[in-house]
């Protein structure tokens, strides 16, 4: 099945965002009076802000709203994204894709905000239809809500779209919406249609006269 549309997850396969993610969760938990330095620093790769806070949510003061901690949490973010840099052969990947005509989009599990800060900040929304966030859906990863609308939006069949994620809860989303997957991470993230190393793989995917045929060995 012919591969015509790309959506890339952002936070740790086009950009390496996670320590900035976990510094700024430790930065304004301790504001509000609660130190998270037991965390590991993955500890939370590819989870959304809600379950975050409802895992969390007994370590601090019962009057504390979850706005009040998330926009705190977004701010230091945005405040550091400056610092950002994308991964090794990410915006080649995509520069090359829009150069084929490949309509490419992004899907997140972040906030609109921290979406936005992202891309700004990695120059890369000339190249891209549009971007979901978690603020655009109900369900976030691993539901298939996010991949199911990318496409819905796109107009076309989940097959035809691939999802590039690091993350299982990415790629377990991915799949239930129906697309296929190539899996960036080298952690044990699967399984995934096509296991790689870096970005720039995925245009050999896509532009490859024998794309659509995954790799026999799936992670």
């Amino acid at each position: 099945m012919r591969i015509i549309a790309v959506a890339w997850d952002i936070d740790g396969t086009l950009v390496d965002s996670e320590p900035l993610h976990h510094q700024a969760l430790l930065e304004a938990s301790a504001t509000f009076g609660v130190d998270l330095g037991d965390l590991p620093p993955l500890a939370f790769r590819g989870v959304h802000m809600e379950d975050v806070w409802t895992r969390l949510r007994g370590r601090f003061s019962p009057t504390l709203t979850r706005a009040e901690w998330l926009d705190g949490i977004e701010s230091r973010y945005i405040a550091g994204a400056g610092r950002l840099r994308a991964l090794a052969g990410a915006r080649q990947a995509i520069q090359r894709l829009a150069l084929a005509g490949i309509p490419q989009v992004c899907v997140s599990n972040s906030s609109r905000r921290i979406v936005d800060a992202n891309l700004a900040t990695l120059d890369l929304l000339p190249y891209l239809q549009f971007s979901i966030s978690l603020d655009d859906v109900a369900n976030g990863k691993p539901h298939p809500e996010p991949y199911a609308t990318a496409a819905r939006r796109l107009r076309i069949e989940a097959q035809h779209l691939l999802a590039v994620e690091d993350s299982d809860s990415g790629l377990a989303s991915a799949s239930a919406a129906g697309l296929r997957t190539a899996s960036i991470a080298s952690d044990g993230t699967g399984p995934a249609d096509w296991p790689i190393d870096l970005p720039t793989e995925v245009v050999d995917i896509v532009l490859s006269p024998a794309h659509g045929q995954p790799d026999q060995a799936r992670r």
